[in-house]
């Protein structure tokens, strides 16, 4: 048994030799001999149509891909007990390929893979730049959600586009989000006789008419010194456009910080934020979970259009913004893996009901409150519920200018309630 399987994967005993063979648009040209043989001995060839026609002399069954790929590899899960089965896909295919479906229904003691550079290597080649320390980001049958988000955090991205998701559709998606300062290279049929290298502005690119279905697009970061952002923002309130221009429908920087804190994100985590008022919360929260989703509400409509307008200045769009009232606008959320809740107009109890009932296992909820009546009846809900609610009570003073000297100003004081959803009898 090899040692890398692991026990409970499936592997299929009576199977012969699965081979994934890695390829470019040069077709057979730059195949290895070990990839040539494993092709000769093959009784079934699958693959994409275009790498198929590479073969035209395969004497064996042919099984392009169409429909459903779970169907295709049912069908030659089906027919590898009794044959040889190659597998043709373009680049490495353990990168964001197929191997690893294949690798994963037929076990790694039944398949080998015989990889090949992949588009973005050869594409990071072709520019003279080096790639590994390159964000890699694949948007083919993919939704660009969250893109934006993600290259907050990076100088250099290499991109898997699609017909959907092309070049040109992302520059214009770059755009409106104000995220321009990029040097875009599209690369076009890697290793064919019409490969093409075109760089371009974000701003040119949106208006390119023509570009191959088959490529690959670069960014690089104008400012190369340009800062990274820190995990966690931290942005004062000033940064947020808000409702009231003094002081704001706004969490302070400071509660913000502990709670965000408190919600265990990581970069997958589906929020909620419950109240969302600016969208200070949602927006910090999506930063730092740029492969996940934040789904947000406020029953004010200009609260609603402000924080949009927040999630556009700030650079995310993996948040969803709703005027409605919870918890009748949150049933059809995606599940949550946590929830802040920062206002409930007089719903505390309802919203807490679907929020616990919905969260994940080991899920946070944490919830803010202000008024004495609001403190008074989250904490005799988790009191009544027996659900073990950690209590703190945070007292905030700023200095602010007098004449010459300073003194503190104090804000009101915000409890913090924060449980962890586990099992319970």
């Amino acid at each position: 048994m090899n040692p890398l399987v692991k026990k409970n994967q499936p592997v299929l005993k009576h199977t012969k030799t699965v081979t994934v063979i890695g390829m470019s648009d040069d077709g057979c040209l730059s195949l290895t001999s070990k990839a040539m043989h494993a092709i000769s001995k093959g009784q079934v060839l699958a693959g994409g149509a275009r790498h198929l026609e590479f073969f035209a002399e395969f004497e064996g069954l042919k099984i392009p891909f169409q429909g459903k790929l779970s169907d295709v590899i049912d069908r030659l899960e089906e027919l590898s007990y009794e044959n040889n089965i190659v597998v043709l896909a373009s680049g490495d295919p353990m990168f964001y390929g197929i191997g690893g479906l294949i690798v994963k229904r037929f076990g790694l003691d039944h398949v080998d893979v015989i990889t090949h550079p992949s588009s973005i290597q050869i594409a990071f080649s072709r520019i003279g730049i080096t790639w590994n320390d390159a964000m890699m980001i694949s948007l083919h049958e993919r939704s660009r959600t969250g893109f934006i988000t993600k290259i907050q955090t990076s100088s250099k991205v290499g991109i898997l586009t699609d017909p959907e998701r092309s070049p040109q559709e992302i520059a214009r998606h770059m755009i409106a989000y104000n995220e321009t300062g990029w040097q875009a290279w599209v690369c076009e049929n890697l290793g064919g006789v019409d490969e093409r290298i075109r760089c371009f502005t974000i701003e040119e690119l949106s208006r390119v008419e023509n570009t191959a279905p088959l490529n690959v697009l670069i960014l690089l970061r104008k400012d190369e010194d340009k800062s990274l952002p820190p995990t966690i923002a931290n942005l004062h309130e000033d940064a947020f456009a808000k409702r009231i221009p003094h002081k704001g429908l706004i969490t302070k920087r400071e509660i913000r910080t502990l709670s965000i804190v408190s919600l265990g994100l990581n970069r997958k985590s589906i929020v909620w934020d419950i109240g969302t008022a600016s969208g200070s919360v949602a927006i910090e929260a999506a930063k730092i979970a740029y492969d996940g989703h934040v789904y947000a509400v406020d029953v004010d409509t200009e609260c609603v259009k402000i924080a949009r307008e927040n999630a556009v200045n700030h650079k995310v769009d993996n948040i969803d913004i709703v005027e409605g009232l919870a918890p009748a606008a949150i049933m059809d959320w995606t599940v949550p893996d946590a929830v802040f809740i920062g206002g409930s107009k007089g719903n505390m109890k309802e919203i807490l009901d679907v929020s616990l009932e919905k969260l994940t296992p080991n899920g946070k909820c944490v919830v803010t409150a202000i008024a004495i009546e609001t403190v008074q009846e989250t904490y005799q809900y988790f009191k009544d519920r027996e659900w073990n609610a950690e209590m703190i009570v945070v007292n905030i003073a700023r200095s602010i200018p007098l004449a010459q000297y300073h003194r503190y100003e104090a804000l009101s004081p915000i409890h913090i309630f924060t449980v962890t959803k586990v099992e319970r009898n």
